[in-house]
């Protein structure tokens, strides 16, 4: 079995409009220039130094954006140019809502967990309802057709319907999901983590900042994907980091194979979730926790050095995929300089510029799925998605054909952004054989 990542393209109407409560980047940038295209170059960048590296690495789309369909259901009525100029003048923030390019942080896309683990054998995904901000809860239904149409082999693999879209389901995706694997292809050890339980008012719960995933979520998920209860373990997030801009777990905590690399404030009880962990894990499990005098959680969160990819070297030993604030942080650089070594369960530390990205609040870690498939499951596969050589080289050219080079919230209400990126998402569409996934081509 081996872990592929699936990365996220960034969308052509990538903007800065402060969409994401709790989210201190995305608050921090609001209304600023952003750069569609070099957004797009920069994630591409980091898939194709991965993939060189010998990673296996796929690529998702991104969504169709303004969704004019959205703003019809809000009210606003017309052709859709006159729909997006009706949206700008009297409900600015939601055209913002629905001309947002969160979609690319596809840690949010689905809950994967393959066959290694589930009751019957197949991959199951469950793509998350993103129920806590409009911006992203309109992006289930597309998910969920991308996925289908890549892993559309039913005797291999199982797409679920996303969660109902209620309160006490809210469901944020694999950002706040972990598989550990205790030996390469025994059942692994899934690891849900959520901020709150949704019927349960009695839990300590945040005070600045609203927790996004619940329990129930996690738990329903659990029982879908037919996943062993010795080896699911459901630990809640502090609500401390919460408060501090933890919105996901995956903004302070990443682990992959036996090692778990950590704030030392993570979770609630953490010595208590370490130690089940290390019971459910077996003795190789190998925890790298970073004490609050040595990173404070406002450091944490700023340099988004938990927000990276660990991924398992041929050679032996972990790669940190980490964003490049990491390294311009003298204290957070540091840190790195006094954990990697050739003794330590991370070897090597591989820095990538993703400002555009970053300044709305998505590092290495937000840009990708993690799905381990057997090499059966990855020859199911008939779309084109698989980062090599000449599709790297085609998407370059699609993104310079296609994308802008500079984008205001302003812009949203321009009928031609939507124009430009229905054209680039049908030709897209084609170069990576998905057939008709999006409205406009239904």
């Amino acid at each position: 079995m081996t872990e592929v990542n699936f990365d996220g393209l960034p969308g052509p109407t990538h903007n800065y409009s402060g969409l994401a409560r709790g989210n201190l980047a995305s608050e921090r940038h609001r209304s600023l220039v952003s750069n569609p295209r070099q957004a797009a170059l920069q994630g591409l960048a980091k898939m194709k130094a991965l993939a060189d590296r010998g990673f296996a690495q796929g690529v998702l789309p991104p969504h169709e954006r303004p969704d004019v369909a959205a703003l019809r259901s809000l009210g606003f009525a017309g052709s859709d140019a006159q729909v997006l100029a009706k949206a700008a003048r009297d409900a600015p923030q939601l055209l913002a809502a629905c001309s947002s390019a969160a979609a690319m942080w596809v840690a949010n896309a689905a809950t994967v967990s393959p066959s290694a683990d589930t009751a019957d054998g197949r991959v199951h995904f469950t793509p998350a309802n993103l129920a806590s901000h409009l911006h992203r809860a309109l992006e289930a239904p597309v998910t969920t057709r991308v996925l289908r149409a890549i892993f559309a082999d039913p005797q291999r693999f199982m797409v679920h319907d996303p969660l109902p879209n209620v309160l006490e389901f809210t469901d944020e995706g694999a950002a706040n999901h972990t598989r550990f694997e205790p030996a390469p292809g025994e059942p692994g050890v899934e690891l849900f983590v959520y901020g709150r339980a949704g019927c349960d008012a009695s839990l300590p719960a945040p005070t600045r900042f609203a927790a996004r995933q619940t329990r129930e979520a996690g738990e329903t998920i659990a029982r879908r994907h037919g996943l062993a209860p010795e080896r699911t373990l459901h630990a809640q997030q502090r609500p401390e980091a919460i408060d501090a801009g933890v919105f996901h777990n995956d903004v302070i905590a990443v682990g992959s194979g036996t090692v778990l690399f950590c704030h030392e404030g993570a979770y609630a009880a953490q010595d208590a979730v370490l130690t089940r962990l290390a019971e459910m894990v077996g003795p190789a499990f190998t925890p790298i926790v970073v004490r609050e005098r040595e990173l404070s959680l406002e450091r944490t969160v700023a340099s988004y050095l938990f927000n990276s990819q660990l991924l398992a070297r041929p050679e032996g030993g972990m790669l940190l995929v980490a964003p490049a604030e990491c390294r311009e942080d003298e204290v957070v650089a540091a840190l790195l300089d006094s954990i990697v070594s050739e003794r330590s369960a991370i070897r090597e530390v591989l820095t990538f510029d993703l400002k555009q990205s970053m300044q709305n609040g998505g590092g290495p870690a937000c840009l990708r799925l993690r799905v381990a498939l057997t090499q059966s499951e990855r020859d199911a596969i008939r779309a084109r998605v698989w980062l090599d050589d000449t599709l790297h080289a085609e998407l370059l050219a699609w993104v310079r054909r296609h994308y802008r080079d500079r984008l205001v919230p302003d812009d949203l209400a321009d009928p031609a952004l939507l124009d430009e990126g229905r054209r680039a998402l049908d030709e897209l569409t084609g170069l990576l054989r998905l057939g008709n996934v999006y409205p406009f081509q239904l």
